[in-house]
């Protein structure tokens, strides 16, 4: 990205981190690189899931370690203080353009060797200045103690400044047509895509049990020594009786043993979020499954099934034209596979 959408990126961010804190929902989770999604305009924005991950307590039950603030570690609680390290370190990949260990970063930060850290794709084409101002603030967000760090209102207040070429639109910035999601309109959607826009359950279901798990092949799953003892096999069977219970159309039964699949946390699957998400809709559980929907995208974010199902549920919860949206989105997915 060019110098002056990175410096978007960032302000945009910080908007919507302070917005969240302005709604009592400070404790953003997971907050990471994987979470910046870009609109139809070129927009950055924050994705929604992270705010349904929360918990009363602050309790976060699974995260990317790579983004994570010293204290987690410690007390494996996610504080507001913490999002703000974890958007310290997306400063980081901004000016990298890629992920660096923020004990690193920190390290060339205090040698005032800036330059080291900037991504050599700018070739320059940045300010001394801004980039001073950037690096700055990323040290401020890792700071070792919490209460030494920012809160959101201030990420906001520094990075309005550094905004540059404001009038030019974001899709202008990014190199990318802003034809190409609206011409998903003239796309033909798969049999899933029509099933969702119909929210006919019943078909999603023969659908996605026809499908089986063949879409979840190349989702890397690092497996630790662990792998074949007596609890990641239990953790297998779990799907096992998830997949029996969807094939006899036991949802109830099928959330249960899917879950009990997911929080094991040692292997990731996509489909296995898509049936959950289709159980939870015959379930009359919307916002649980449009859940599902999300990190079945993260973990697949080329996946047209996984916009389907949102759109599915975002049907449900009556949110029509961000439906049909994403709709769009899922069409144009599967228009690119079909050209490769």
């Amino acid at each position: 990205m060019k110098w002056a959408m990175r410096l978007r990126v960032a302000f945009y961010l910080a908007q919507a981190l302070d917005y969240c804190s302005s709604k009592g929902r400070a404790l953003y989770h997971d907050l990471n690189a994987y979470r910046v999604l870009f609109d139809q305009d070129g927009n950055p924005r924050l994705s929604c899931f992270g705010l349904m991950k929360n918990s009363r307590d602050g309790k976060s039950y699974s995260t990317n370690l790579a983004f994570t603030p010293p204290e987690y570690l410690r007390t494996g609680r996610v504080t507001p203080e913490s999002v703000v390290y974890s958007f310290g370190t997306l400063l980081l990949d901004l000016l990298s353009g890629k992920h660096i260990p923020p004990s690193h970063a920190l390290d060339l930060i205090r040698g005032k060797n800036f330059l080291m850290l900037m991504d050599s794709c700018l070739e320059g084409h940045f300010s001394n200045n801004d980039g001073t101002e950037l690096v700055r603030l990323a040290s401020r967000c890792l700071q070792y103690e919490p209460r030494e760090r920012p809160n959101a209102r201030s990420l906001v207040i520094a990075l309005a400044p550094l905004q540059k070429e404001t009038e030019v639109p974001s899709h202008v910035l990014m190199d990318i047509s802003h034809e190409t999601a609206s011409s998903a309109s003239t796309s033909v959607l798969t049999p899933l895509g029509e099933a969702c826009s119909r929210t006919d359950l019943t078909a999603i279901h023969e659908i996605l049990e026809n499908l089986g798990y063949k879409d979840d092949e190349g989702v890397a799953n690092e497996l630790s020594f662990q792998m074949w003892t007596s609890q990641i096999q239990e953790t297998l069977n779990g799907k096992k009786r998830g997949d029996a219970a969807f094939r006899a159309k036991d949802f109830s039964t099928a959330i249960d043993s899917y879950t009990e699949f997911i929080d094991g946390g040692t292997m990731i699957s996509p489909t296995v979020f898509a049936r959950r998400c289709l159980c939870y809709l015959m379930n009359n559980m919307p916002q649980e499954a449009l859940g599902d929907a999300m990190q079945a995208q993260v973990i697949s974010p080329d996946w047209p099934a996984a916009f389907y199902l949102q759109a599915a549920a975002l049907f449900k919860l009556g949110m029509d034209n961000d439906a049909r949206e994403t709709l769009k989105d899922g069409s144009l997915l599967d228009a690119k596979r079909k050209r490769n």
